[in-house]
């Protein structure tokens, strides 16, 4: 992920290799549903379950991200061997670039940290959008103390050359709006 751009958060599938049951392999009833074999009845208890999982994921991301995600959850589909499609992966499109200013990007890096570890067990992508996330806000601190440093330089050198203003003796100028 770079953090120059719009990015997004990809969670793995545990089930991406499960190859489709074999045909003949589900049994049509009456009423047209199908009837699958034990294995096959594993298999989709455990989509199912994965299903869950990713959507929660994505939604906890969904729910800490507000101004920082760029569209919603995207989810990648095995179907399974009733024929449903489950969800077994997913992404949140996160903007991970930077701010109009030092206090912009600030808050934007700490909203996409709590948007990047809100879920109850974040990926390693996640800890990874985190980490990226931090070193942006450290840039931001970075500058914003340059800027503050700055100031003070001009508030330690600026002497009024009227001695007609005695108050403004020893002040600075307030640069910042």
């Amino acid at each position: 992920m770079s953090i120059s751009a719009p990015s997004a958060a990809n969670y793995g599938s545990a089930y991406a290799s499960t190859q489709p049951s074999p045909a003949g392999s589900t049994r049509h009833g009456q009423q047209g549903t199908a009837a699958l074999s034990e294995e096959d009845q594993k298999q989709v208890d455990q989509l199912k379950a994965r299903d869950s999982e990713v959507r929660a994921h994505e939604q906890a991301h969904m729910a800490a991200a507000g101004g920082v995600s760029v569209s919603g959850p995207s989810y990648s589909y095995q179907q399974g061997p009733d024929g449903k499609r489950y969800a077994i992966g997913g992404n949140v499109s996160i903007d991970v670039s930077p701010g109009r200013t030092p206090e912009d990007t600030l808050r934007k890096a700490q909203a996409i940290e709590r948007a990047a570890l809100a879920p109850a067990e974040p990926s390693g992508q996640d800890q990874a959008v985190a980490a990226q996330a931090r070193q942006m806000a450290l840039q931001a601190m970075a500058e914003q103390a340059a800027a503050r440093q700055g100031g003070n330089n001009i508030e330690k050198t600026y002497q009024p050359q009227d001695s007609t203003a005695p108050a403004l003796q020893g002040r600075g100028i307030d640069t910042q709006a």
